[in-house]
């Protein structure tokens, strides 16, 4: 693992249990890293925070390019929108993801992409392009729903279930 995917991984760990983008020295201290080698990957901590972002796109393109390869996009995608550990990762850079002046438009330009990929393999599954963007959107809701710590959703596997009713009609 390179100097920069440490830093990465230590924030994304750091973020996820103390609720937040911690300031650049305390993750340099995590990290067993200098404030100048931390620097030297990331020059501030909108950087760092658009690194942590990118990451998880990646990480998630990884997670859901498998699931497809499996048949099983749809339910992989559900539940990772609901898992804890990603609205504990998105509820630390939230205040500075929506600060828009602070994100790049590469940034902003890989996240649609991404969308757009996901979409995809939601359609490929499913063979329908309104049914993947609608699954897509649920599963941005249930993600939203884990942000502010609403947990009265349906189950993914009630959701499942449903979805799976839905298309044997």
């Amino acid at each position: 693992m390179s100097n920069r995917e440490h830093i990465l991984q230590t924030a994304r760990r750091f973020a996820i249990e103390t609720g937040s983008v911690p300031s650049m020295d305390a993750i340099a201290h995590q990290a067993g890293v200098s404030k100048g080698g931390l620097m030297h990957h990331f020059k501030s901590r909108a950087a760092l925070v658009e690194g942590i972002a990118v990451q998880a796109i990646q990480d998630m393109d990884q997670e859901l390019t498998a699931a497809a390869g499996r048949g099983n996009v749809i339910e992989t995608w559900l539940r990772l929108s609901s898992s804890r550990e990603e609205a504990a990762l998105y509820r630390a850079m939230l205040i500075l993801l929506t600060d828009r002046p602070s994100m790049t438009d590469t940034l902003m330009q890989q996240a649609a992409a991404a969308t757009e990929r996901w979409e995809q393999l939601f359609a490929i599954e499913t063979g329908d392009p309104t049914a993947a963007s609608v699954i897509r959107l649920l599963g941005d809701g249930m993600l939203l729903n884990s942000i502010t710590d609403d947990y009265s959703a349906p189950s993914v596997d009630a959701i499942l279930q449903w979805l799976d009713r839905r298309s044997t009609r």
